[in-house]
Formats: structure tokens, sequence, C-alpha cells
């Protein structure tokens, strides 16, 4: 697997030689620098942590992240994550030049929140009728049954918080890369809104 982090920074759409439009989300990602190296012998998995988004006030880091940056000698990064890689070292970079034109990708992100939201728009419920005093244009209806199980199932969709989850979209496909501005260009669009952290993932 080969995996990358980035910023979403926005939509835009291109076109093929064929005058063809596609639109694509345009996506900020790495370099990323190789923070620590787990192994099988010493933490039980093999996997590497990179970083990405340079910090700019050291004030914003705590005591124990600040350890694993000076153990390393690298700079003190907004994000970490690991990824199942191997054949890289501590300070290494991960840039864009790892992904190439049409490679299938997941991309996994923070979705945009929506806040308290009904049945319909949170669960796609079909509500009742809009007219003759139905009483229940928008609302769930009944949501049990009085002699079994004379409770509410557990799963029930009912109204509540919506979004602001993270979200995994696959099978999308790299419409371009921009090696000198580190950019990838995503057909389709990812989870989250402008700025939102990604990670990117390959199966290679």
């Amino acid at each position: 697997m080969t995996g990358i982090l980035g910023r979403k920074l926005g939509m835009t759409q291109v076109f093929d030689e064929s005058g063809r439009m596609f639109p694509v989300t345009v996506v900020e990602a790495g370099p990323c620098c190789v923070v620590q190296i787990k192994t099988k012998e010493q933490d039980g998995y093999e996997a590497v942590k990179v970083g990405f988004g340079e910090m700019k006030k050291e004030k914003n880091v705590n005591k124990a992240m600040k350890g694993i940056f000076r153990k390393v000698g690298v700079g003190l990064y907004r994000l970490l994550k690991e990824f199942p890689m191997s054949d890289l070292k501590v300070g290494e970079m991960i840039t864009v030049e790892k992904f190439q034109k049409g490679d299938v990708i997941s991309v996994s992100g923070i979705s945009k929140g929506k806040g308290f939201q009904g049945v319909m728009k949170r669960h796609n419920y079909k509500g009742g009728p809009a007219s003759h005093g139905s009483m229940f244009y928008r609302a769930p209806g009944s949501i049990g049954a009085s002699s079994f199980p004379s409770r509410v199932w557990k799963n029930k969709g009912l109204p509540g918080h919506m979004g602001s989850e993270v979200v995994t979209v696959k099978n999308l496909k790299i419409v371009d890369v921009k090696l000198e501005q580190n950019l990838l260009l995503i057909l389709g669009a990812v989870p989250g809104s402008k700025g939102t952290y990604l990670e990117i993932r390959k199966d290679n």
C-alpha cells in the first residue's frame, strides 16, 4: 500500500483531449515526513507514521509529541497518521511522485457537519402525507409497537446529529498529478469542506 496525507483545496473542472469536461477535487498532498517506523518485533505490527502540515508555533504542540519530533530530528507537524508501508526510513519525505495519472485510490476524511437533523434528511425517510391533516408531514411516524417488543429497537433511525464523521470514498481516479505544486486532481468529490485533512491510499 502507498499512502499520503493531504488537504482539500476545493473543486474545479478539467477538459480532456476530446473536449469532455470532468469535475475534479484539488488536493494538496504532501510532502509528508516519515516520523516513526513501527516494527513487528517492537510494536507487534509493521507500519510507518508520517506527519503533514508543519506547526508554526511550538506552544501548540504537547510535550509527548515534542519528544517524538526531537528524537528523530524533524519539524513539528500538525497531523500524524500511520500507513502499512515499508522500505522507508525516518526523515524520508513522501511526495506525490508515488502517484500517477489513472491510479485508483481511496480517500478518507471528516465529512461536513450538518448539525441536528430530522429523519427525512438524516435517514431518507419518506415522511407522511402533505395534506388532509396528517399531522406528521416530516415526522418518523410510529417507532415501535405496544405489545411486542414494548420498546424501541436498537439502531432505529431517529433525529440527531448528522455529519462530522469519518467517511471513506473508494475507487476514485487520479486525473492529473502536479509535481511542482504537490497537487493531486481527483475525479469527483471527496469528503469534507475546504481545508479538510485527508488520507489518500493506493493499493500497489
